[in-house]
């Protein structure tokens, strides 16, 4: 367990206190979020950070330099450093020395939340493993922004990535996939989305709605909302460029039966508690824990 007390370099704005700077960051590893498309996306206290940190790193270089110069904040003599999923390994030694200098270590990946299908995981558990503070400066996401413009349930979504480029693993992939009770949202590539939809259509059902969103915050966004079937048709004679988000809709679970349930519970109860045993089939066949639960009472009752 981390005991480590970790606050921001801002007022909180729930405190009544304004947006006003308390003075330069805290040192620590800061991990900033960039826009996905539109400059102005950035945050205020991403741009205070870029201006007051001792380490700059980024996924691109040129990147954060070019964002920098579009929002007036002077490198003032400081290098930006590279890091990504190529020289990681080699680069987190001087980042983790940086840190235990006592310096504030600003890190932003190419384009939004960092560790979000972007580098970053293996620098921040370093961190925390070796006793420095970590913090989060919030802001783009295109999970997020997606959900927003979507038009699907955002109560509950699991984020998946990229599917698999093989056909055989990517099938598999949405097959586990397919009993998943939220919103699913993947990234994918332009080359592949035919690929990818056409095999949804197949695994997870040609009527689930769905949405492509693409190019979000830039020039060109396009939002393309139907069934599978109709967003499979609609992209087979549409090439596309840019950036692209997925979503579909939650899955419609079939019901359960109590034969079934019981069967299950019997199954379950055979290597585990009760209450283990409960949430184990819960979880297994998309019911409410406490149905689930009251039904294993029941069933010891009898017995």
């Amino acid at each position: 367990m981390s005991l480590i007390p970790e606050s921001g370099d801002t007022e909180d704005v729930g405190g009544g206190g304004g947006a006003r700077r308390s003075g330069p960051p805290p040192p620590g590893l800061y991990f900033i979020a960039t826009p996905i498309g539109a400059a102005r996306d950035i945050t205020l206290r991403a741009l205070d950070l870029l201006r007051d940190g001792d380490v700059l790193v980024a996924e691109d270089t040129r990147s954060l330099r070019r964002l920098m110069e579009i929002h007036g904040v002077p490198l003032a003599g400081r290098r930006v450093l590279a890091y990504h999923d190529h020289n990681g390994s080699r680069a987190r030694p001087a980042l983790l020395a940086a840190l235990a200098e006592g310096k504030t270590v600003v890190y932003a990946s190419e384009a939004g939340t960092p560790l979000v299908a972007d580098p970053g995981y293996q620098l921040s558990r370093s961190a925390i493993e070796a006793g420095h503070p970590v913090f989060a400066a919030p802001g783009p996401s295109a999970v997020l922004a997606a959900l927003t413009v979507a038009g699907l349930p955002s109560d509950r979504f699991c984020f998946l990535g990229f599917a698999p480029p093989q056909m055989a693993a990517r099938r598999a992939f949405l097959s586990e996939a397919r009993s998943i009770p939220a919103t699913l949202v993947f990234y994918e590539s332009p080359k592949r989305i035919h690929k990818l939809l056409n095999e949804m259509v197949s695994v997870l059902g040609a009527e689930r709605g769905a949405a492509v969103c693409r190019e979000l915050t830039k020039r060109y966004e396009e939002v393309v909302r139907g069934s599978l079937a109709e967003l499979s048709a609609h992209f087979a004679q549409h090439e596309v460029k840019g950036e692209l988000v997925v979503l579909v809709d939650r899955g419609q679970r079939d019901v359960v039966s109590d034969h079934d349930l019981e069967a299950a519970l019997k199954s379950a109860l055979a290597g585990a508690s009760l209450r283990e045993a409960a949430a184990q089939v819960a979880q297994d066949l998309g019911l409410p824990r406490r149905q689930v639960y009251q039904a294993a009472l029941a069933m010891e009752v009898k017995e």
